[in-house]
């Protein structure tokens, strides 16, 4: 069950979430200004930054996680400073897992 922040429905992963272009994702309910959603998501899950990463045509993706409840919710901002969520859930993990090495002997 998705949990609800800013009082909108966060969406679930959909095959678009990549190509998602900033227009597609501002019609939907579930933006609003970054300072609002990060303090939101702070407050009222106690999620804060763990990763981040640039999309096409400047947009950013961040998820925000709590280490306490393994709450997390991914994050896309436009270049306007809109923030929309895409994804939440539960059972979050921080991993540093390494790259396998390649074997060349064939």
């Amino acid at each position: 069950m998705f949990k609800t922040v800013l009082g909108l429905s966060a969406l679930g992963f959909t095959a678009g979430l990549m190509t998602a272009t900033p227009v597609v994702a501002q019609q939907g309910r579930n933006c609003a200004p970054r300072e609002v959603v990060v303090e939101r998501l702070a407050e009222k899950y106690g999620e804060s930054r763990q990763a981040i990463g640039i999309g096409q045509q400047g947009m950013v993706m961040e998820t925000f996680a709590s280490a306490e409840s393994g709450s997390w919710t991914i994050t896309v901002t436009m270049p306007t400073g809109m923030t929309c969520l895409m994804a939440s859930g539960q059972s979050f993990e921080a991993l540093a897992e390494a790259v396998p090495t390649v074997d060349n002997d064939a």
